[in-house]
């Protein structure tokens, strides 16, 4: 082996190993990887692994629903909502993918305020966001007693239909009425926090916009569930 050719091995290894240690440097340093904070790394790690959920349970649903023999349940019906005499279709599914959708904008002038240092606005509009979702679940949990007490619906069973209908329902809805409780609860925390001025001694609010990134993720969800379980 001449000279030339020792040396560029010498430097592809030394490239390579300065790669690997920076990689690891990056990671083990709780600051930042690839560029990114580390808050905001793990963040988008775990909402890939929930896209891997949703997307298995939406899957599964629209394949079940595609394969059964037995009349699926007719949605504008179900969820019908009767007032003024008359039932009104998927009336509470508006109400509550409006109220969802318009926290996903309280929560983003929550982050503008953030970074702009306005912790006390950033807080109101985070508690503004925590309500929208209270709200959400509450007419959600209606929703839930609505079927079971008066329709008879049940994860193993149906009067209305396929017998799928009631585990399909259960499962994805409550799958996402469980994060958006978690949504909740981490929203009046880090409100709580920013009031307190947690977040002023470090300089840093980027925490208001990774909260801001799982509740986009929440309220994207519901509009493929709004999508493809009531609207088809």
């Amino acid at each position: 082996m001449n000279s030339t050719t020792a040396a560029t091995l010498t430097g592809s290894t030394a490239v390579a190993t300065s790669g690997w240690r920076g990689l690891v440097a990056d990671w083990s340093s709780d600051r930042q990887a690839f560029h990114v904070s580390w808050g905001k790394a793990m963040m988008w790690i775990f909402l890939l692994s929930d896209i891997f959920i949703f997307s298995c349970f939406l899957t599964g649903y629209m394949t079940v629903r595609v394969s059964t023999t037995v009349a699926w349940p007719n949605p504008s019906e179900v969820f019908a909502l009767h007032v003024g005499g008359a039932d009104v279709p998927l009336l509470l599914i508006a109400i509550m993918t409006f109220v969802l959708i318009s926290s996903s904008g309280t929560m983003a002038m929550a982050v503008n305020f953030a970074y702009r240092g306005d912790r006390v606005n950033a807080a109101t509009l985070m508690l503004v966001t925590a309500t929208f979702g209270e709200l959400f679940v509450g007419m959600q949990a209606f929703e839930w007693s609505k079927l079971i007490l008066e329709e008879g619906v049940r994860p193993w069973g149906n009067p209305m239909g396929a017998a799928q209908f009631g585990a399909a329902f259960f499962m994805i809805t409550g799958f996402h009425g469980l994060h958006v409780s978690a949504g909740v609860v981490l929203l009046f925390a880090v409100a709580f926090k920013l009031i307190r001025g947690d977040y002023d001694k470090a300089g840093n609010y980027q925490v208001v916009e990774i909260v801001g990134l799982y509740w986009h993720f929440v309220d994207l969800v519901w509009v493929f569930i709004f999508a493809l379980f009531y609207l088809w």
